[in-house]
């Protein structure tokens, strides 16, 4: 097994997330040390972190619910402004058939 940051392993441990994922983690980045790039392993990790960091703040703030709600919205305004276009249609195909 690969030697681990522990001071890193300890806090996100303390953060809550699993001891298997903790210990990706610390051990990726005591080996991320040399190059331009640190390894595919801790890099895969914080773009995992940071997606559902983003998720957890979404459904803070309501996310899912407010979408949901807004789409609902959108559909009753397509829908009427479906029936309005029928109904005019309707109406100018009237007027055509009284004036021939």
């Amino acid at each position: 097994m690969a030697k681990l940051d522990t001071d890193l392993y300890k806090r996100v441990r303390s953060l809550g997330l699993r001891k298997s994922v903790a210990r990706d983690v610390a051990g990726a980045a005591r080996r991320a040390g040399g190059g331009k790039k640190g390894p595919q392993a801790l890099r895969n990790a914080v773009t995992d972190l940071r997606s559902l960091a983003s998720e957890l703040e979404d459904r803070a703030k309501g996310g899912p619910g407010q979408r949901k709600a807004a789409a609902k919205k959108a559909a009753q305004t397509r829908k009427r402004k479906q029936t309005k276009r029928s109904q005019a249609a309707k109406k100018a195909a009237k007027t055509r058939a009284k004036a021939s």
